[in-house]
């Protein structure tokens, strides 16, 4: 039996639009590639997940920013990717730790939102690090993130910027 691989969307504060779609966006690719995907935020983001996917089908396991960091400093919780969402100073920090705990896997670093060149300049770890100041347009950052993470373009999705 093979091991599955496994994904962690870590997911800041929920006030820019965006964030939300693409996080969905990115599960639903995670899983139909063949990761179980753990998303983490805090109880904000969680709620809204919960009202946004009540069925589970893009985000099925949901866990609090602190239970998260504890289970990979305390048991080990291992994962082969990590999706992290910036926006703001705190996000910076979350993708901060996540690295550091995480160091030796594919690390990936979303940065949107208003500020998001200026904020881009702040991050100081490795991985790869994608970048658009999109607050509620999705599309710009849906494109670039498929790219990054080999996903193509699908003709069922919208194209339009």
């Amino acid at each position: 039996m093979s091991v599955q691989k496994r994904a962690l969307i870590v997911l800041g504060c929920p006030e820019v639009p965006i964030q939300m779609a693409l996080a969905l966006f990115a599960g639903y690719y995670l899983e139909k590639g063949g990761y179980e995907v753990t998303t983490a935020g805090n109880p904000s983001v969680m709620k809204l997940i919960k009202t946004l996917d009540p069925g589970g089908h893009y985000l099925r396991r949901l866990i609090t920013l602190e239970k998260c960091i504890e289970g990979i400093t305390d048991r080990n919780d291992q994962y082969d990717l990590c999706i992290c969402f910036v926006h703001n100073d705190a996000g910076i920090s979350y993708a901060a730790t996540m690295r550091y705990l995480l160091a030796e896997i594919r690390f990936v670093t979303l940065v949107f939102g208003r500020n998001a060149e200026e904020l881009s300049g702040s991050i100081e770890f490795d991985g790869v690090k994608i970048v658009e100041p999109a607050v509620h347009n999705p599309i710009p950052m849906r494109r670039k993130l498929q790219e990054v993470m080999g996903w193509g373009v699908s003709k069922n999705l919208p194209t339009t910027s």
